[in-house]
């Protein structure tokens, strides 16, 4: 929620991934620039996280035009039979569809847009940015687009972190794993350079220190929001995301 840190109500709040308007920034200018969508559908679960950041879409949509939204609507998350949102996509003749929710709710749609042969493309959030989309998904995710925190699987700390992960938990780590061990390292070293649990002298170090993290070198700006990490967008290609923007 951009809110949490650009409104300047929370000045104890830190993030080490970027606040929801960049990441509807960079969908919409995919979607528009990349894919060449005319027409936009935007579907959500009603949730705060999935209607959020549609709000969030729509409104960066109306701001570089060229695009219509034909379709902004909610449906019930966990329901068993989604056929009457992929008959409204349908009728929509929307070029992409884009979804906010997360993935057990997608994967049904989009099997369902898939068997029921609409042509449309497929976009989420990070919400179905991981490895439980593509299971659920099956051969349907192929060729669904989400957006993600950046890939940085070939820093040698983000590759040691994921190691003992799996070692511990016998399971690759989930899609934010890497982020909240940012927080505790930039926890703990504004700790050490304060020399003190003092909130005044925490918040002060955490402005001030950098942080070589698994996300790469990163710190944090004046609002809190992270400096050195950001979203990128990837597509299912043989039953694994790749990085394509």
């Amino acid at each position: 929620n951009d809110d949490l840190t650009l409104k300047g109500e929370h000045p104890n709040f830190f993030r080490t991934i970027s606040y929801d308007g960049a990441q509807a920034d960079l969908m919409t200018s995919f979607a528009k620039n990349n894919l060449k969508a005319k027409k936009i559908a935007l579907i959500h679960d009603k949730g705060d996280y999935g209607k959020g950041q549609m709000e969030l879409a729509k409104k960066y949509f109306e701001k570089i035009g060229g695009v219509e939204m034909v379709l902004f609507e909610g449906v019930t998350t966990g329901a068993v039979d989604f056929s009457a949102i992929v008959q409204k996509i349908k009728r929509s003749k929307a070029d992409v569809t884009l979804w906010g929710g997360y993935h057990s709710d997608a994967s049904k749609i989009v099997s369902l847009l898939k068997k029921k042969r609409v042509k449309t493309t497929f976009f989420g959030g990070d919400g179905i940015y991981g490895t439980e989309y593509i299971t659920l998904a099956g051969k349907y995710g192929e060729g669904v687009y989400a957006t993600g925190p950046n890939d940085t699987s070939n820093n040698p700390l983000f590759k040691e972190v994921t190691a003992r992960h799996q070692k511990k938990y016998n399971e690759d780590p989930g899609t934010f794993t890497h982020n909240a061990y940012a927080c505790v390292q930039a926890l703990a070293k504004a700790a050490e350079s304060a020399g003190s649990l003092d909130y005044d002298k925490m918040r002060a170090a955490l402005f001030n220190n950098k942080v070589d993290s698994p996300l790469g070198s990163i710190g944090f700006d004046k609002n809190g929001d992270v400096v050195g990490a950001g979203f990128s967008v990837y597509q299912i290609k043989n039953g694994q995301y790749v990085q394509v923007n």
